[in-house]
């Protein structure tokens, strides 16, 4: 999802019925343009070990735990420091160079989750589903597709919303588990990229203690080879064989996602169309923003998401953190990036963000990291000597 308000996304169940061409079950595809995949020229660091190719897999379940804190408040607890192979949530990789080698993963897990009586779930593009659900069979209609459960169709906030959506209709499920295949795609960026791999590392947390079993196939011809590297790092399992066995190059993500390359967006090399050196009040700096945002955003609905995601965060900077507090934002027409920094330097929590700060009560606030990461393409928070830096950026429509 590239903003706040989407076109439909996909959320059909896998029947026998109407043609796709195949020889299985039939889909009825009503899903938004995925985003465009690509090797692209940038090139993103590695950051872990790389992972062999897949082969049919596929039967095991069990654990992981939620480690949310605060929304940078210096005062918030420190993250769950728990082993994350201790919960119920089971996150696999496989790497796949073909369509063969793709449905030789897909269609044993898909059909062990059916025959289990697992809530049974597809993350995938569309021509993967149309791919897949022609081979199912009789297991067709036990499957759902829904792209809100990965990056594919919403961004990561949204994504977990419906997973626990998922996970509670999975406990009426025989088995009371949620079993998901999805098809790896972080858009054609950088900044998506290591978006894509911030997400799938923190799941191992926010999901920990759901009874979920996740497969996610990184298929090499629609992937640069540093995002397919890392599925070793982000996924404590991989596919090998005809098993789930431990990735040895697995990072827990409190660890793993403060040692991500933080590259500069190109646009960030233009002269900015904004400079706040040391704002003198939260209401000018969300002013001078709004003014920018109203020259530079033609999207009325963007325009407004942007705006309220950067007020939350500037608010954050005025009260979280130390003065000064200044703002620089950058655009060429199709992208935007806006860094927000202040002088503390206690912020410690690399998951915050992904859901709100105090749960389901947005009465008590702590939403300023939950709305920029639900309605900016990418959140980017960044210690250094200046203080705490947090990087918005997003493509314009």
């Amino acid at each position: 999802m590239h903003g706040a308000r989407h076109a439909p996304r996909a959320h059909t169940r896998l029947g026998r019925s109407g043609g796709t061409g195949g020889r299985g079950a039939a889909v009825r595809v009503t899903t938004r343009t995925p985003r465009p995949a690509g090797p692209g020229r940038a090139r993103v660091a590695q950051n872990g070990g790389s992972v062999g190719r897949a082969a049919p897999a596929i039967e095991r379940a069990g654990p992981v735990e939620s480690a949310e804190r605060g929304d940078g408040a210096p005062t918030s607890a420190p993250p769950d420091r728990r082993p994350v192979a201790a919960g119920r949530f089971r996150h696999a990789a496989a790497v796949v160079t073909s369509d063969a080698e793709l449905l030789a993963v897909a269609l044993p897990f898909l059909q062990a989750g059916v025959r289990a009586g697992d809530l049974v779930a597809m993350t995938c593009p569309p021509d993967v589903v149309e791919l897949v659900c022609a081979e199912l069979g009789e297991a067709g209609p036990g499957v759902e597709a829904d792209t809100a459960l990965s990056l594919l169709g919403a961004r990561a906030p949204d994504v977990l919303s419906s997973a626990r959506r998922f996970v509670q209709r999975a406990e009426e499920a025989p088995s009371g588990r949620l079993r998901v295949l999805s098809v790896v795609d972080f858009g054609d960026r950088p900044a998506g990229w290591r978006e894509g791999l911030r997400y799938e590392s923190a799941s191992n947390r926010l999901l920990q203690d759901d009874a979920v079993t996740s497969v996610c196939v990184y298929d090499r011809r629609r992937l640069v080879p540093e995002v397919v590297a890392s599925a070793g790092s982000t996924h404590p399992e991989l596919v090998q064989g005809h098993a789930l066995v431990p990735s040895p190059a697995f990072r827990d993500p409190l660890d793993y996602i403060p040692a991500l390359p933080w590259p500069r967006d190109p646009v960030e090399d233009t002269p900015p169309a904004l400079v706040v050196g040391a704002a003198a009040s939260l209401a000018g700096l969300r002013h001078a923003i709004g003014a920018v945002l109203a020259e530079r955003v033609p999207d009325r609905d963007q325009r407004e998401d942007l705006h309220l995601a950067t007020s939350e965060v500037a608010a954050n900077a005025f009260r979280h953190g130390r003065p000064p507090v200044s703002a620089r934002l950058w655009t060429d027409g199709s992208q935007m990036v806006c860094a927000i920094t202040d002088a503390g330097r206690q912020f410690g929590d690399p998951l915050a963000g992904f859901r709100p700060a105090h749960g389901d009560d947005l009465s008590r606030g702590g939403m300023g990291l939950w709305l920029a990461r639900k309605l900016w393409d990418s959140v980017d928070l960044l210690p250094g000597a200046d203080g705490l830096t947090v990087r918005l950026s997003t493509r314009l429509r």
